[in-house]
């Protein structure tokens, strides 16, 4: 399965002001495409920092996505800090410079130092639209790898993930289909119930079980037990998961027969 890191970008998160969305929500999509999720790395707006973070991402991932940084203020460094990762010499590309240019005509105001900065990226990198923003995605590609930069407001991000992103990773990942199933259970600690999880993974390879605990119900403990699998065909899928629930379902009832499961 092909990898991805997910790199965010903004003193805002690690401050706790802004809770990080774009990170969960790119991680399920990633996640449905087939793609094994192996970091979430968080960085402030600091250029050795950004620049660390893409080079460790490179070195270990197929794909790469950041957000934030994108745009037109001192702070907004993300796009040059990448060019700086890879040793190139940031450039302005004159299709991207023409989407920002259209983008502030259509709201009258004029062009800037600081905006023409929102066009700059590394040679042979793809501007990519932004429908309802003025940052551009970048597209860049190198080694077989992917590297992805969109901007940091969720509906900036979501759209041009959706819109740009979302379909050449289905062309280029694998033939994988995810499926997912949530079971709650009352009156079984967690710890009794990790001995029947690793067996039910044991049992299912495929499989990737994880229990929450959710607190009490009724003075007894709740937990939420969710089972993941991803194949190839969607029937591999939810076969794997139906197969590991039954045996979930099986090996509670026949521990803790107060266990109520639904």
């Amino acid at each position: 399965m092909p990898t991805a890191y997910i790199i965010t970008v903004g003193n805002e998160l690690l401050i706790g002001r802004v809770v990080n969305t774009n990170a969960a929500w790119l991680a399920s999509k990633l996640t449905y495409l087939g793609y094994s999720v192996r970091r979430i790395v968080v960085v402030p707006d600091v250029e050795e920092d950004i620049v660390e973070a893409f080079r460790e991402a490179m070195a270990k991932a197929d794909v790469v996505i950041s957000t934030g940084g994108l745009g037109p203020t001192p702070d907004d460094i993300t796009n040059l800090a990448f060019c700086k990762a890879l040793g190139a010499e940031p450039v302005v590309n004159e299709e991207a410079l023409k989407m920002v240019r259209e983008k502030y005509a259509s709201r009258g105001y004029p062009m800037t130092e600081e905006r023409v900065k929102m066009a700059m990226m590394p040679p042979g990198a793809v501007p990519l639209p932004n429908p309802v923003g003025t940052a551009p995605g970048i597209l860049y590609e190198t080694g077989g790898k992917i590297v992805v930069l969109l901007p940091g407001v969720p509906r900036e991000m979501e759209a041009i993930f959706e819109g740009y992103v979302e379909p050449l990773l289905k062309s280029r990942g694998p033939p994988a289909h995810f499926s997912e199933r949530v079971v709650t259970v009352r009156g079984v600690p967690e710890a009794d119930v990790a001995p029947i999880i690793r067996e039910v993974m044991r049992q299912n390879p495929r499989v990737y079980v994880k229990s929450h605990p959710k607190g009490l119900e009724v003075d007894a403990p709740l937990l939420q037990i969710h089972i993941y699998a991803s194949a190839p065909t969607p029937q591999e899928a939810e076969g794997a998961v139906d197969a590991a629930l039954k045996k979930l379902v099986e090996l509670i009832k026949s521990k803790f027969s107060n266990a109520a499961i639904y």
